[in-house]
């Protein structure tokens, strides 16, 4: 484990802490947004870096689409950036021009300083205070992310919170996956344990029902590659529907490259993800080791409650109160 120094934003001291599991998993994490920065494992053909990341603070602050953030207060979508909580109407921040607001609004948590509260040789922990009326959302709320590489491959995170009033909560890992470092995403398989997902409007604001992906373009019950022969992209929550195993954690997806042969296996306590897989990004500065991330460079599956909840009373509960812990962990397992 080692600490260095990264930039400054905000008025605080940015660090990159190094964390790694005996067999040889690196990963590097930043208090910026509680950012996975960097991510290597090992495979057949020797170490292998299998997340996006970039090269600044600055980067981070102008360019990044939340490569590797913790984004809150809510992660995904809200309509129109309010919702009503007992009774009493919020309205959020939302990015200028926009309609509706996206992980928390324009100073979500995956855009600003995380206080490091702890780490050693195979974890770190992030801490970061919200306010009441931080970004709209009521109560003040405090958050930790806990990064742990379990062996020998097995990137575990912790995602917990508690808050002095009813509020609501979603809290995500947002990385972007590539595992052979090819030039885009399109020929890795994908296989996700639902039966249904969430249709969406134009803007991307689920319509409210919940939709059986059996012969649709949605069903990737079975692998197969996420390239699409009619052209369709994605940025969509599916339904989760396997069961918590013993350590309460439920198989969510598996990521397979043809190339390498490296896997990802996702478990987690959320109910959906979101796979998203970057068909509009196409990043203006240079990533890790000079990589350009246009289209499809890397996909994101995204453990989190469905976009929109606070809005939906059929959709899970987001409700955080008092009395209550928000409790979230999910582990990434890379295996070949």
């Amino acid at each position: 484990m080692n600490i260095r120094a990264f930039g400054e934003a905000e008025g605080a001291a940015i660090v990159e802490i190094t964390i790694a599991s005996k067999a040889g998993a690196v990963a590097k994490i930043l208090n910026w947004g509680a950012v996975l920065r960097d991510l290597v494992v090992p495979s057949r053909n020797g170490p292998q870096r299998v997340t996006l990341g970039l090269n600044s603070v600055a980067d981070y602050q102008a360019h990044s689409p939340s490569f590797g953030a913790v984004p809150g207060r809510f992660a995904n979508r809200i309509a129109n950036g309010r919702f009503t909580l007992d009774g009493v109407e919020y309205q959020l921040d939302r990015k200028p021009g926009e309609k509706h607001t996206l992980h928390g609004g324009p100073h979500g948590y995956g855009k600003r300083p995380w206080r490091v509260a702890g780490h050693d040789e195979s974890s770190a922990t992030l801490t970061l205070h919200s306010p009441d009326g931080d970004g709209g959302f009521p109560g003040a709320l405090d958050a930790t992310c806990v990064y742990r590489l379990e062996e020998p491959s097995t990137l575990r995170v912790e995602l917990t919170a508690v808050s002095d009033r009813p509020t609501i909560v979603n809290l995500t890992q947002h990385a972007y996956f590539n595992l052979d470092g090819s030039p885009d995403i399109l020929d890795h398989e994908l296989m996700l344990n639902a039966d249904f997902y969430t249709p969406t409007d134009e803007d991307l604001i689920p319509t409210g029902e919940i939709r059986a992906v059996a012969g649709s373009a949605y069903d990737f019950r079975a692998p197969r590659a996420v390239r699409n022969a009619a052209g369709r992209t994605y940025d969509t929550n599916f339904v989760l529907s396997a069961r918590p195993g013993v350590d309460g954690l439920a198989p969510a997806a598996r990521l397979r490259s043809l190339k390498n042969g490296l896997c990802m296996d996702l478990s987690t306590t959320e109910p959906g993800v979101q796979f998203y897989d970057a068909a509009k990004l196409d990043c203006p500065v240079p990533g890790l080791d000079g990589a350009h991330y246009g289209p499809h460079a890397g996909l994101c599956l995204e453990p989190q409650v469905y976009p929109d909840s606070p809005n939906r009373r059929h959709f899970p509960d987001c409700v955080l109160r008092p009395d209550e812990e928000y409790r979230h962990i999910s582990a990434f397992r890379f295996y070949y």
